[in-house]
């Protein structure tokens, strides 16, 4: 080789050295950057002039501890907008998701350091109270539900064209907010990425849980054949939300027997890839709610990628659900409660100061259906 080559090839190795080594120092600044959690200030004074309610509030990142119940200026809607005077609120993983900042990815959406708003819970129900002057769905006394951020309040403002809809007829506040994530959520799995055809067999990993609750009777209205996989003390409810099957998982392991199914709704995510992949028909869906949360950095993401890089290897669908929020499919989820095919589950309730207790509980996994957080009287009556 010409000693003007060698050089040459001497100096592109140092400049591509250079440049591994930039990277490397960018990404675990980076890390170091996304995983840092900064000190919790202080809750801002009330406003003079302010009209006061309670809220929840994380103001830093952590545990349970961070969430305080403060004193803070009720909204006021704009034009386009309803005040809603909340009666009861859900309880989901994503308000634990968003009080600890992880994965840590989601850091930059929601605050690098500490999180960019402090309010507290989505999933909502409630009277409005006071309208926007270019409103015209809603008007004061309306019992409505959705999901807002900001739901762990006395109050809260909703565009009007945001995700909002009439309440059900004939179901409470407490029912009703226990819905908009959980089943939005169930309704996308079922509806959208899972395809369910009447006559087709799916399966439910996690049936007893929120989603897998609505999943269940979902895939049951579409008319499938519905098998539903939960722990031992859960299989009556299943049965009774109306799976025509039920598996065990302390007894059996659903991935390991002969049975194959079209769709399998995972909420778990407690298995390899491969194993849904035997449980499924050569023309199956898997369709990925959640996965493996060990991953501090990715959490069920790292899952889902994985999930992208085999899929040209393999004959099944692997399809990942990122739930969007919208008023079109609380109108469908509306429709079928009024209908007597969707119900609510709840399992405990809690006032607005428990709010820290109601998720450490969600945490622990044992949640049957959903826990919702009773704000006012009227949460528990109907309008």
């Amino acid at each position: 080789m010409p000693r003007s080559e060698g050089k040459a090839m001497r100096r592109r190795t140092k400049v591509l050295g250079s440049v591994v080594a930039l990277l490397v120092v960018a990404l675990g600044a980076t890390a170091v950057m996304l995983s840092r959690d900064g000190a919790c200030p202080p809750p801002a004074g009330l406003p003079e002039g302010a009209v006061p309610m309670q809220a929840v509030r994380a103001h830093c990142y952590g545990s349970v501890e961070v969430l305080a119940l403060e004193r803070v200026a009720r909204p006021a809607p704009g034009d386009d907008e309803l005040l809603v005077r909340v009666h009861a609120a859900g309880v989901n993983p994503l308000d634990w998701h968003y009080m600890q900042g992880k994965p840590y990815f989601m850091r930059f959406f929601s605050g690098i350091g500490r999180p960019e708003d402090a309010r507290a819970g989505v999933d909502f129900a409630g009277t409005v109270e006071a309208v926007g002057r270019d409103v015209r769905r809603f008007k004061p006394g309306d019992a409505v539900f959705g999901g807002r951020s900001g739901a762990f309040a006395e109050y809260l403002v909703v565009k009007e064209g945001g995700t909002v809809a009439h309440k059900p007829a004939g179901m409470s506040f407490e029912e009703a907010a226990a819905i908009p994530v959980a089943a939005v959520t169930a309704l996308q799995a079922v509806r959208d990425a899972g395809q369910v055809q009447s006559g087709q067999r799916v399966l439910v990993n996690g049936a007893s849980g929120g989603v897998g609750t609505y999943a269940v009777q979902i895939a049951k209205a579409l008319g499938a054949d519905v098998t539903g996989v939960s722990s031992t003390r859960n299989l009556e409810l299943v049965r009774a939300l109306g799976a025509d099957q039920v598996i065990d998982y302390t007894q059996a392991d659903f991935t390991a027997g002969a049975e194959r199914y079209d769709v399998i709704i995972d909420n778990v995510g407690n298995r390899p890839l491969r194993a849904y992949r035997r449980a499924l028909e050569p023309d199956g869906i898997l369709v990925m709610v959640t996965g493996p949360k060990a991953d501090p950095w990715l959490g069920p993401i790292s899952r889902v990628l994985w999930a992208k890089l085999s899929s040209p290897f393999v004959s099944q669908t692997q399809a990942s659900l990122f739930a969007d929020l919208n008023p079109q499919d609380l109108e469908v989820l509306r429709g079928m409660v009024e209908a007597g095919s969707l119900r609510s589950v709840i399992d405990q309730r809690y006032a607005l100061a428990r709010v820290p207790e109601a998720i450490a509980y969600l945490e622990r996994g044992r949640t049957r259906g959903k826990n919702v957080v009773v704000v006012s009287a009227a949460g528990s009556s109907e309008p």
